[in-house]
């Protein structure tokens, strides 16, 4: 009998799949993240600036582009922590 957290042969790691899965990942994306080895996946990310680097303008641009509300009237701060959290 099969362990309560054995997600079967396609996933390389059970424990990191299922703990996305209680953050509320989707059954996809965990799966992707869980079966990327980890010397490849901390080689990814990180490539784009971060967003206090960034002018007011784009930060504006991003944020219309997301669809966050009110970023028209936004100071840059508060854009940054918008983008953050969205």
């Amino acid at each position: 009998m099969a362990e309560t957290n054995d997600h079967g042969p396609s996933i390389k790691d059970n424990e990191q799949y299922q703990a996305l899965r209680e953050q509320g990942m989707s059954k996809e994306q965990a799966a992707r993240i869980a079966n990327t080895p980890r010397s490849e996946a901390a080689r990814r990310g990180g490539q784009a600036p971060a967003y206090a680097e960034w002018s007011k303008e784009h930060l504006h641009d991003r944020a219309y582009e997301i669809g966050i509300d009110g970023h028209a009237d936004m100071l840059k701060a508060e854009l940054i922590d918008a983008l953050r959290n969205h």
